[in-house]
């Protein structure tokens, strides 16, 4: 039998349960808690009292600067100018205290009114002034008074120069900095460690590292863990995180220990370089150290594990916080976003405001981004009362952020609506807005908005220019275009890969492949993006083969084709009538790349057949699609219908777009101009009136050409163009001219059931025609005629226009 002691009293008290261990710790804290409120309302009333008793009886000169220099470290301002007034004789360091009081507190108007009172001024006077003037942000009346105090014979001391320093950091006053650097080496100031740090700050953060660098080994023996941590957040926030990383590992070499500043800037620069690996080390330090629980510490933790993609360590770190940081839930809200986990970023949201943590306007937009990628409007939209209701409306980051979600959501309305109530508007407010209207289609309306933009001031950056030319390209406007890449080399802004492959874009679409091919070559790094723009570009345009000659340049380099880039290829194809080789890069595409072919593939697949008269293949295809076939499919298959003049089929593919589509105008007037073509009159002319029953409206093609700044728009036998006599002239000049070079009117695309001249007459009006003619008349012999269409060329025109390019003399 083997006998032991009971246990003692202690351990009686550590096998308490967690529960009630916290419980009795819970009960300390407010005892503690109530203790500290006891003494501070104990000290508040003996201040009150003391200050009672200085107005209604006075003391002396010394009590009263204590009583002075109490009220305004408290912060009783008003108090304390109160005691100021009612002192019988005032000392230098009761006017100082006063102009230091209204310095710190920001009120530098009153503070400047009392230093002009006092009667004489040391150094610490002009410092506590200037100091004042620093934390206000006023740099012009702070280097006023520098200069000034120096013309009057007094010494700048230290704690000046440290105010101005941090006053140039703040504002990156590089300039301004490197006349105090200057003022320091004459004075031998910057013999000081403090002072020299300082200096160190303002050069890194004014991006100057090479200067920062220098002051750092001029140091040498002299360095402390301020100095380090001062240069390694340098390296960080100048975007070079590896040498941040490499700075903090010398650090810890030299026995340098860090702190809670230090640890924050290695985690943000190894975040930004995605090191996790280093990141967990540097935790490990964290952890050794006893930093752990340090708020700032462990929000920069939540981050870099956030932002390398490990979620499971961010949560630790974000549930072993003892105090809620809105900052930590905020990075990790973002970080979900930045990866796409929209979901995971809603439920930690609904998280937070369950805690009742006061939501700040960061957390706010990753938070609408998230509903726009979700396209949830209705909670969108109860989220936006709950910004009205915290105040949060009138903040630009938030604004900015509830524009672009009801563009993104498709709700133009309400976005201009949000952006024209905004106070204050930002460069990011009008790209919001004008990539808004470009991405809904409204690209006239983003063309203005950009227009009204730079009326207001606003500098363009790379996103509005980008989304701009998107605009462009999609209404085809060359030289809007070209004002843009003017002002764009103009402007010295970095050079952007989205921006260089807009520029692609938009002079591919509107037919300048030389030009598309120039901003090509001058771009240093192409992507799949600039590649798969030039693919498709010369597809468009006609050169099919080259643009499969693109392709096979765009492999040598190294870069793989995406699911567009086959869009492109399949195209080109199509318009080249190269069947072997679409169906190979059909059949390429998932066998060697893994990518699943969409409708889009399959409908320039059902396209290529139709177009090689495989009316047979491509209703096979569309039957054993591996996806529902869409709209895009059956316009192409009713397309090749239309042109094989297939009926049946063409019902078939028209039946089931009126079910996908029912309010698209093509498969209505495609199946009756079917019906037409084959002289069913009555057929065409219910297939009209179904149209006209259900409310249909077909979007008249027309045809524009862009002259000197001017769009010029033309419809089918339009007479109402200023220069109507001079074009019409010109048309029958021209018809005259092409039949003699073999031109023959196709009948076909005649859709009118009239005589056969009339026929032919309908055609020779067609918009197209009489937009080429507008520009033989206006532009100089030798320059390129460009004809932009809403709708498809008809097969008639198509032909014509093989038979005007080639006739010379036709001015």
């Amino acid at each position: 039998m083997t006998l032991c002691r009971p246990p003692h009293q202690g351990a009686k008290q550590r096998n308490l349960t967690f529960a009630e261990e916290g419980f009795r710790g819970k009960k300390r804290s407010k005892k503690i808690l109530d203790a500290a409120v006891m003494t501070f309302h104990h000290k508040a009333y003996q201040l009150e009292r003391r200050v009672s008793t200085h107005l209604i009886h006075g003391q002396s000169k010394m009590e009263s600067n204590l009583l002075l220099k109490q009220l305004s470290i408290s912060g009783r301002i008003d108090d304390a100018r109160q005691v100021f007034d009612e002192m019988p004789s005032r000392d230098e360091f009761s006017w100082n205290t006063m102009i230091a009081a209204y310095a710190s507190s920001g009120r530098v108007a009153e503070a400047k009114q009392v230093f002009d009172a006092a009667p004489s001024k040391t150094a610490i006077t002009w410092s506590s002034l200037i100091s004042g003037y620093c934390r206000s942000e006023c740099p012009s009346e702070a280097f006023r008074l520098f200069w000034q105090m120096q013309l009057e014979g007094e010494r700048p001391s230290l704690y000046t120069l440290g105010s101005l320093l941090r006053l140039c950091s703040k504002l990156g006053f590089l300039q301004r900095g490197e006349m105090v650097h200057g003022y320091m080496v004459k004075t031998r100031f910057d013999s000081n460690v403090d002072v020299v740090t300082g200096l160190l700050d303002m050069y890194a953060k004014c991006k100057r590292i090479f200067e920062a660098e220098c002051l750092f080994e001029s140091l040498r023996d002299r360095r402390n863990h301020v100095v380090w941590t001062v240069m390694l957040t340098g390296y960080s926030q100048n975007g070079d995180g590896f040498k941040a990383m490499e700075f903090f590992r010398d650090m810890r070499a030299q026995g340098v220990e860090s702190n809670q500043f230090t640890f924050p800037s290695v985690l943000t620069a190894s975040a930004s370089v995605l090191a996790l690996s280093f990141g967990a080390q540097v935790h490990g330090c964290i952890v050794h150290s006893g930093f752990g629980p340090n708020v700032f510490v462990q929000s920069a933790l939540v981050d870099v594990y956030v932002k390398c993609g490990d979620h499971v360590s961010a949560r630790k770190v974000l549930r072993s916080m003892e105090v809620d940081d809105v900052v930590s839930w905020n990075s990790m809200i973002v970080g979900c976003v930045r990866q796409g986990f929209m979901r995971e970023a809603l439920s930690l949201f609904r998280e937070l405001r369950s805690r009742e943590m006061r939501i700040d306007d960061y957390t706010y937009p990753s938070v609408l981004n998230s509903f726009a990628a979700l396209k949830e409007a209705k909670n969108a939209v109860a989220t936006h009362c709950l910004i009205v209701k915290t105040g949060f409306e009138v903040y630009q980051l938030v604004g900015n952020a509830l524009v672009d979600m009801y563009a993104k959501l498709g709700n133009i309305e309400s976005a201009v609506e949000m952006f024209r109530h905004m106070p204050d508007k930002d460069v990011i407010s009008w790209t919001s807005l004008v990539t808004g209207y470009a991405q809904n289609g409204s690209h006239e309306k983003a063309l203005i908005l950009f227009c009204e933009m730079r009326d207001a001031g606003i500098y363009p950056d790379q996103f509005v220019i980008a989304s701009i030319l998107s605009a462009c390209a999609e209404l085809t406007l060359l030289e809007f275009g070209q004002q843009i890449h003017a002002n764009y080399i103009k402007s010295g802004l970095q050079a952007s890969l989205s921006v260089d492959n807009s520029f692609v874009t938009m002079y591919a679409k509107c037919g300048c492949l030389e030009e598309a091919h120039r901003v090509f070559d001058s771009m240093q790094v192409q992507n799949v993006i600039t590649w798969t723009a030039l693919i498709v570009g010369y597809a468009q345009n006609g050169r099919g083969k080259t643009s499969l000659e693109f392709y096979d340049q765009m492999l040598a380099t190294g870069t793989q084709p995406d699911f567009i880039t086959f869009i492109g290829l399949l195209f080109a194809c199509s318009h080249a009538g190269l069947l072997e080789k679409g169906q190979y890069y059909f059949e390429l595409m998932n066998r060697v790349y893994g990518i699943k072919p969409g409708p889009e593939h399959y409908a320039c697949m059902i396209d290529l057949l139709g177009r090689s008269g495989k009316l047979n293949e491509a209703e096979a295809l569309v039957d054993q699609m591996a996806v529902e076939p869409d709209g895009t499919v059956w316009k192409a298959l009713l397309a090749a219908c239309r042109v094989h003049g297939k009926i049946e089929l063409g019902e078939r593919a028209a039946e089931n777009l009126f079910i996908l589509e029912p309010k698209n105008a093509v498969p209505y007037v495609q199946l009756s101009n079917m019906y037409s073509a084959a002289g069913r009159w009555e057929d065409a002319a219910r297939i009209r009136r179904l149209m006209k029953s259900k409310g249909i409206l077909k979007e008249p093609g027309c045809s524009w050409i862009e002259m000197n700044g001017q769009v010029h728009t033309f419809m089918s036998e339009d007479r109402s163009h200023s220069w109507t006599t001079e074009v019409y002239f010109k048309i029958d000049e021209i018809m005259m001219f092409i039949k003699e070079a073999g031109y023959v009117p196709d009948m076909n695309f005649a859709l009118h059931d009239m005589d056969k001249e009339g026929k032919e007459l309908g055609l020779a009006y067609h918009s197209e025609k009489l937009a080429v003619a507008f520009g033989l008349i206006t532009t100089s012999p030798g320059l390129p005629i460009r004809i932009f269409k809403n709708l498809r060329v008809c097969g008639d025109c198509h032909t014509a226009m093989k038979y005007i390019s080639q006739l010379p003399g036709l001015s």
